[in-house]
Protein backbone atom coordinates (compact mmCIF):
# COMPACT_ATOMS: atom_id res chain seq x y z
CA UNK A 1 0.00 0.00 0.00
CA UNK A 2 1.26 3.36 -0.99
CA UNK A 3 1.36 5.89 2.11
CA UNK A 4 -0.95 8.62 1.79
CA UNK A 5 0.26 12.53 2.71
CA UNK A 6 -1.98 11.82 5.97
CA UNK A 7 0.39 9.30 6.61
CA UNK A 8 3.85 10.82 5.83
CA UNK A 9 2.43 13.80 7.53
CA UNK A 10 1.86 11.59 11.04
CA UNK A 11 5.19 9.85 10.30
CA UNK A 12 6.88 12.74 10.65
CA UNK A 13 5.68 14.29 13.28
CA UNK A 14 5.98 11.07 14.65
CA UNK A 15 3.00 9.92 15.86
CA UNK A 16 1.47 6.64 16.45
CA UNK A 17 -1.16 5.79 14.09
CA UNK A 18 -3.14 2.54 12.52
CA UNK A 19 -4.43 1.73 9.04
CA UNK A 20 -7.56 -0.07 8.72
CA UNK A 21 -9.24 -0.92 5.37
CA UNK A 22 -12.48 -1.11 3.64
CA UNK A 23 -13.51 -1.69 0.17
CA UNK A 24 -13.00 1.41 -1.92
CA UNK A 25 -16.30 1.49 -3.08
CA UNK A 26 -18.07 2.17 0.18
CA UNK A 27 -18.70 6.25 1.04
CA UNK A 28 -20.91 5.96 3.89
CA UNK A 29 -19.19 6.21 7.37
CA UNK A 30 -21.72 4.30 9.06
CA UNK A 31 -21.96 1.46 6.74
CA UNK A 32 -17.43 1.37 7.35
CA UNK A 33 -17.97 1.77 11.00
CA UNK A 34 -19.74 -1.43 10.54
CA UNK A 35 -17.31 -3.28 8.01
CA UNK A 36 -14.84 -2.00 10.67
CA UNK A 37 -16.78 -3.40 13.73
CA UNK A 38 -16.11 -0.04 15.73
CA UNK A 39 -18.94 1.93 17.48
CA UNK A 40 -20.22 4.33 14.32
CA UNK A 41 -19.51 6.74 17.21
CA UNK A 42 -15.97 6.41 16.52
CA UNK A 43 -15.83 6.85 13.16
CA UNK A 44 -15.79 10.54 11.84
CA UNK A 45 -16.65 11.83 8.12
CA UNK A 46 -15.09 14.73 7.19
CA UNK A 47 -17.27 16.88 5.54
CA UNK A 48 -16.27 20.08 2.93
CA UNK A 49 -17.96 23.57 4.53
CA UNK A 50 -18.63 26.87 2.73
CA UNK A 51 -19.40 29.97 4.58
CA UNK A 52 -21.08 33.03 2.50
CA UNK A 53 -18.70 34.34 -0.18
CA UNK A 54 -16.18 31.38 -0.44
CA UNK A 55 -16.86 31.00 -3.94
CA UNK A 56 -14.80 35.12 -3.75
CA UNK A 57 -11.66 35.14 -1.26
CA UNK A 58 -13.44 36.83 1.92
CA UNK A 59 -13.96 33.36 4.13
CA UNK A 60 -12.20 29.88 4.54
CA UNK A 61 -14.04 26.88 3.60
CA UNK A 62 -14.26 24.89 6.79
CA UNK A 63 -13.55 20.96 7.24
CA UNK A 64 -16.01 19.46 9.86
CA UNK A 65 -14.94 16.33 11.10
CA UNK A 66 -18.33 14.37 12.32
CA UNK A 67 -18.98 11.27 13.94
CA UNK A 68 -20.89 8.71 11.42
CA UNK A 69 -23.69 8.29 13.24
CA UNK A 70 -24.67 11.66 13.24
CA UNK A 71 -25.94 14.42 10.77
CA UNK A 72 -24.98 18.09 10.52
CA UNK A 73 -27.19 21.11 11.30
CA UNK A 74 -25.72 23.79 9.33
CA UNK A 75 -27.32 26.26 11.52
CA UNK A 76 -26.21 24.90 15.10
CA UNK A 77 -22.65 24.86 13.64
CA UNK A 78 -23.16 28.43 11.83
CA UNK A 79 -24.46 29.42 15.28
CA UNK A 80 -21.40 27.93 17.54
CA UNK A 81 -18.60 29.08 15.25
CA UNK A 82 -20.58 32.47 14.73
CA UNK A 83 -20.89 32.27 11.21
CA UNK A 84 -23.89 34.09 9.78
CA UNK A 85 -24.79 31.31 7.32
CA UNK A 86 -22.83 27.48 6.07
CA UNK A 87 -23.60 25.66 3.12
CA UNK A 88 -22.53 21.97 2.09
CA UNK A 89 -20.01 22.01 -0.29
CA UNK A 90 -21.51 19.95 -3.38
CA UNK A 91 -19.32 16.29 -4.37
CA UNK A 92 -17.82 18.64 -7.20
CA UNK A 93 -17.15 21.64 -5.03
CA UNK A 94 -15.69 19.50 -2.41
CA UNK A 95 -13.32 17.87 -4.22
CA UNK A 96 -12.73 20.58 -6.40
CA UNK A 97 -11.16 22.55 -2.85
CA UNK A 98 -9.30 19.56 -1.71
CA UNK A 99 -8.20 17.90 -4.58
CA UNK A 100 -9.35 14.62 -2.57
CA UNK A 101 -12.18 12.29 -4.09
CA UNK A 102 -15.16 12.56 -1.75
CA UNK A 103 -15.13 9.50 0.97
CA UNK A 104 -11.44 10.23 0.83
CA UNK A 105 -11.33 14.15 2.68
CA UNK A 106 -9.00 14.17 5.22
CA UNK A 107 -8.40 16.80 7.52
CA UNK A 108 -4.76 15.51 7.74
CA UNK A 109 -3.98 15.41 4.20
CA UNK A 110 -4.89 19.42 3.66
CA UNK A 111 -3.38 20.67 6.50
CA UNK A 112 -1.75 24.39 5.51
CA UNK A 113 -4.44 24.92 2.64
CA UNK A 114 -6.41 27.42 4.21
CA UNK A 115 -9.08 25.18 5.93
CA UNK A 116 -10.57 26.55 9.33
CA UNK A 117 -10.81 22.80 11.31
CA UNK A 118 -13.32 21.31 13.42
CA UNK A 119 -13.81 18.75 15.17
CA UNK A 120 -16.98 17.75 16.87
CA UNK A 121 -16.84 17.10 20.75
CA UNK A 122 -18.13 13.40 21.05
CA UNK A 123 -14.69 12.80 19.75
CA UNK A 124 -13.49 13.50 23.40
CA UNK A 125 -15.46 10.44 24.00
CA UNK A 126 -13.06 8.31 22.98
CA UNK A 127 -9.55 7.97 23.26
CA UNK A 128 -8.45 7.21 19.57
CA UNK A 129 -11.10 7.76 16.60
CA UNK A 130 -10.72 6.63 13.23
CA UNK A 131 -10.70 9.45 10.33
CA UNK A 132 -10.00 9.45 6.68
CA UNK A 133 -6.30 8.67 5.43
CA UNK A 134 -7.38 10.68 2.35
CA UNK A 135 -7.93 8.09 0.33
CA UNK A 136 -11.25 6.24 -0.43
CA UNK A 137 -11.11 2.88 1.46
CA UNK A 138 -8.21 3.49 3.69
CA UNK A 139 -8.79 5.15 7.43
CA UNK A 140 -6.31 6.16 10.02
CA UNK A 141 -6.63 5.15 13.66
CA UNK A 142 -5.36 7.78 15.98
CA UNK A 143 -5.13 9.58 19.52
CA UNK A 144 -7.71 12.65 19.83
CA UNK A 145 -5.31 14.50 21.25
CA UNK A 146 -2.70 13.86 18.52
CA UNK A 147 -5.22 14.80 15.59
CA UNK A 148 -5.92 17.62 17.83
CA UNK A 149 -2.37 18.88 18.15
CA UNK A 150 -1.70 17.66 14.08
CA UNK A 151 -4.58 19.84 12.85
CA UNK A 152 -4.94 22.45 15.07
CA UNK A 153 -8.66 21.06 15.05
CA UNK A 154 -11.24 23.29 17.40
CA UNK A 155 -14.04 21.65 19.07
CA UNK A 156 -17.56 22.59 18.53
CA UNK A 157 -20.84 21.30 20.07
CA UNK A 158 -24.38 20.31 18.48
CA UNK A 159 -25.39 17.72 16.26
Amino acid sequence: MEKTMAMKLLEGKRISYEVVTYPDHMRDAEAIALKLDVAPGQVFKTLVILPPGSSGQSAKPLLVMLPADRQLNLKKLAKAIHAKKLKMASHAEAEKLTGLQVGGISALALLNRGFAIYLHDSAKDYAQIYVSAGQRGLNIKLAVADLVKVTRARFWKGA
